[in-house]
């Protein structure tokens, strides 16, 4: 299987991050357009009409989600989501690090479509060396004229700034985003209010992803009739999707949304190494249910991801083969989003806690059949009744393991109790 090179078309080009090699390919050019030759209103239609959902995760049209916001003259934002610290993903990482001044052109027609003149790009803090380069790129653009005052003699005005997140996780949660830039501990928010009404500064803020809005040119510079021409349904255009875990081939490759997962797992990134099975797979992250064999001849499309009871998410496959035990998988998931809990909620807090511990457990031989009573019981109050998605994000692809699993998690607990009576009677001090 080939790729579908749309957003990735130039990304080995020597020198792409810097503006002359990127005008040299048609850089740009969208954004002279959408400011010359369109109005703001005639942007966000082409936006909405294309279909182009948010890239993050959530997977909301990015249209729709900037038409929400007000009209009037009140101070308005528009904030990328860099902080790429889901595990599995490193698609952002690529496009920051090899074409920033896309991301670039993207936030500028973003921020016009949403009428916004102040944008920030808050990107995670261990991602220095492209936060360097987006720094660099930001001041170039800056001084061809393309961000401050009167773009282009335009009527349209807009300031960019990077801002380095602390290396939260829950950052990556657009409000907790937003508390982290105006300078807070970065909590999510209760909402209502949302952030298209009441964001950065309590000002109608529109958050989109890295890949989202370096979409934005190509459907400004080719119509959204042409974006909606890759896909399928109403999931439209092309994907970049990060493949890790036990494969061939692992990394990023583009797709057209819609190509069986069976193409991505085995055509793309190899499949699992010589003499492996597929065990499962999480389609869109860490924090994506599992899935199985069974679902490798599905479309990878958001839709369909959703009725096989996963979801698309970031796209980020991590494929696991038969020789990873599920056990010291689930729990070194459940350890990173119990680290990473802001505590804010009980059932983040306690839940996450409460997992992590029927996890070692059952890894020690000390667990009980009761204990995965219990363990289902915990991920099922946790999933929907958190202030954000990240007490769901462990729930969900642990339930998961459990549900599709739970025989081998009977059988390793046998074993590691079978192991543990073993070791207790050979202690030294037994045998003498």
């Amino acid at each position: 299987m080939n790729e579908t090179r749309v957003l990735l078309a130039n990304i080995d080009e020597p020198d792409l991050h810097t503006l002359a090699v990127y005008e040299r390919l048609g850089g740009y050019a969208a954004m002279r357009k959408a400011l010359l030759q369109m109005t703001p209103e005639e942007v966000l239609h082409e936006l909405e009409e294309s279909g182009l959902r948010g890239r993050g995760g959530a997977g909301f049209a990015m249209g729709k989600k900037a038409s929400f916001i007000p009209k009037g003259s009140m101070d308005k934002y528009l904030c990328c989501n860099a902080d790429e610290s889901e595990p599995g993903a490193f698609k952002d990482r690529l496009l920051m690090q090899k074409n920033p001044h896309l991301l670039i052109e993207g936030c500028i027609i973003g921020g016009l479509a949403a009428g916004a003149n102040k944008g920030f790009i808050f990107i995670r803090g261990e991602y220095s060396l492209q936060a360097d380069i987006l720094d660099e790129a930001v001041r170039e653009a800056g001084q061809a004229g393309y961000l401050g005052e009167s773009i282009l003699g335009s009527e349209y005005s807009f300031d960019l700034v990077v801002h380095r997140g602390q290396g939260a996780y829950i950052c990556g949660e657009e409000t907790g985003l937003l508390d982290a830039l105006e300078g807070k501990r970065g909590n999510p928010r209760l909402k209502p209010p949302f952030p298209a009404n009441q964001g950065l500064y309590q000002g109608p803020t529109l958050i989109n992803n890295v890949e989202t809005l370096c979409n934005a040119p190509l459907i400004i510079e080719h119509g959204a009739e042409w974006f909606r021409k890759f896909g399928e349904g109403n999931s439209t255009g092309t994907k970049i999707v990060s493949v890790s875990g036990n494969v061939q081939r692992p990394g990023n490759y583009e797709i057209e949304l819609g190509v069986k997962v069976r193409e991505v797992i085995y055509g793309l990134a190899g499949g699992p190494p010589e003499g492996r099975e597929l065990k499962c797979f999480f389609p869109g992250g860490s924090s994506a249910p599992v899935l199985t064999a069974e679902h490798l001849d599905l479309p990878f499309t958001y839709e369909a991801m959703a009725e096989a009871g996963s979801m698309l998410g970031t796209a980020s496959v991590i494929v696991v083969d038969d020789s990873q035990p599920l056990v010291p998988l689930a729990l070194r998931l459940a350890e990173f989003y119990r680290h990473e809990s802001c505590g804010k909620c009980v059932p983040c807090r306690e839940g996450t806690n409460w997992t992590v511990k029927t996890l070692e457990r059952i890894d020690r031989g000390e667990g009980t059949p009761m204990d995965l009573d219990i363990l289902e019981q915990v991920q099922g109050n946790i999933i929907g009744n958190c202030l954000c998605v990240l007490g769901d994000s462990m729930a969900m692809p642990v339930a998961s393991m459990l549900k599709r699993f739970r025989p081998e998690f009977e059988r390793h607990m046998e074993e590691a109790r079978d192991r543990a009576d073993r070791e207790a009677f050979s202690a030294p001090e037994l045998a003498a």
